[in-house]
C-alpha cells in the first residue's frame, strides 16, 4: 500500500512539473520567437532545425530509459508510416503556417486564436472516433469561436492604419494561424486513432513524426520560395546565436506535450492552456510594455471561461435503466 502511494505522489509530481514547463514554453514562445527570430530567417530552416533538435532530444531520453536497443530490435518501417505518417505530414505543414503566423500578429492573440485547434480537435475526434461532447462542452466551443471572431476584427482594424498592406495582417497572421489550428485538431484525432492500433511510447512517436515530417517538408520545400532562398543563401541565412533559443524551445515544448498526455491520463491539458494564455499576456506587458487592446480584454475571458467549461463538463455516457 505504501509503495502505491509513492508512485502515485511520483506520477503527481511529474504530472505538476511537466505541466508547469509546458504552460511556461507554451505562453513564452510567441514572445521569444518574435524577438529572436530574424524576419530574414527562412520558415522552413527553423522548423526542420526544431525537428532535428526534438529527434536527439527524444533519442537522449529513449537512451536514458533504457528502452532505446527494445526499440529498435522490434521497429517496423510499416508499423511507423501507419501510426505516424499522416500525423507527421500534417505538423510539418502546421509548423510552417504557426512560424509566418508569429511574425505578423502580437503574442497575445496568436496565443488565443491558436486556442480554436480546441474546436477542431473535437469536431475531428467526433468525426473520427465518434467521441461526444457534452451540452456545455458545445457551449464552450461557441464561446471560443465568438472569441476568435473579435480578436480577428480587432486584429485586422487595429493594425490596418499602421500598415502599408492591411490585407497582410489578415492573409499572414490570422488565416495561418486558423488553419495551421484546423491541421491540429485533424492531427490530434489521428494520432488518437492510431494509439489505438499502435502502443507507442511519447518519446517514439516524436522521433517518428520529426522524421516524417521533415522528410515530407523537404520534398515540399524544392520547388517553393524557401528552397530556392536556402539554395541561394544557405540554410542559415539570417540565423543569429540567439535564434536557436526558440528553435530549442520549440522542440522542448514537443517533447513535453508528449509527457503531459502520458502521464496526466485523464487530467486535461486545458489548465495548461489557460495558464499559458496569462503568462503570454503577462510577458508581452513586461518586455513590450504594451497593455492588451480592448478586443483582446473582451475576448481573454471568453477563451478563459470556454476552455476552463470545456475541461470541466466531459461527457458522460448515460446508463440504461434495467
Amino acid at each position: 500500500m505504501a509503495v502505491k502511494k509513492i508512485d502515485s505522489a511520483q506520477a503527481g509530481a511529474k504530472v505538476w512539473l511537466f505541466s508547469l514547463l509546458l504552460t511556461l514554453q507554451y505562453g513564452a514562445q510567441p514572445l521569444i520567437s518574435k524577438n529572436f527570430t530574424s524576419r530574414q530567417v527562412i520558415v522552413t530552416s527553423s522548423v526542420l532545425a526544431c525537428e532535428v533538435v526534438k529527434v536527439l532530444c527524444a533519442l537522449i531520453l529513449l537512451a536514458k530509459d533504457g528502452t532505446l536497443r527494445k526499440l529498435c530490435k522490434e521497429w517496423t518501417l510499416l508499423g511507423s508510416l501507419t501510426a505516424s505518417g499522416l500525423p507527421a505530414a500534417i505538423y510539418a505543414l502546421q509548423n510552417s503556417l504557426l512560424q509566418i503566423s508569429y511574425r505578423n500578429l502580437d503574442s497575445l492573440t496568436f496565443s488565443m486564436l491558436n486556442q480554436t485547434k480546441m474546436f477542431f480537435t473535437a469536431l475531428f475526434t467526433y468525426i473520427i472516433l465518434r467521441q461526444k461532447q457534452s451540452i456545455q462542452q458545445i457551449g464552450a466551443l461557441f464561446l471560443l469561436i465568438i472569441a476568435a471572431v473579435l480578436l480577428s476584427i480587432g486584429e485586422g482594424s487595429s493594425k490596418a492604419a499602421r500598415s502599408s498592406n492591411p490585407d497582410e495582417i489578415l492573409f499572414y497572421g490570422i488565416v495561418p494561424v486558423l488553419v495551421a489550428s484546423v491541421l491540429s485538431g485533424l492531427a490530434s484525432a489521428l494520432c488518437q486513432w492510431a494509439s489505438q492500433v499502435k502502443k507507442h511510447t511519447s518519446y517514439l512517436m516524436t522521433v517518428e513524426m520529426s522524421i516524417i515530417g521533415s522528410l515530407c517538408l523537404l520534398a515540399s520545400a524544392y520547388k517553393s520560395p524557401d528552397g530556392l532562398a536556402m539554395r541561394q543563401h544557405g540554410f542559415f541565412y539570417g540565423w543569429t546565436p540567439l535564434t536557436m533559443i526558440p528553435v530549442v524551445l520549440n522542440a522542448v515544448g514537443g517533447i513535453l506535450v508528449g509527457l503531459v498526455t502520458t502521464y496526466a491520463g485523464g487530467v486535461r491539458k486545458g489548465f495548461v492552456i489557460v495558464s499559458a494564455l496569462l503568462v503570454t499576456a503577462l510577458l508581452q506587458f513586461v518586455f513590450d510594455g504594451k497593455p492588451p487592446s480592448p478586443y483582446c480584454i473582451v475576448a481573454l475571458p471568453l477563451v478563459v471561461t470556454s476552455i476552463s467549461v470545456y475541461q470541466k463538463y466531459p461527457y458522460h455516457v448515460k446508463k440504461k435503466a434495467s
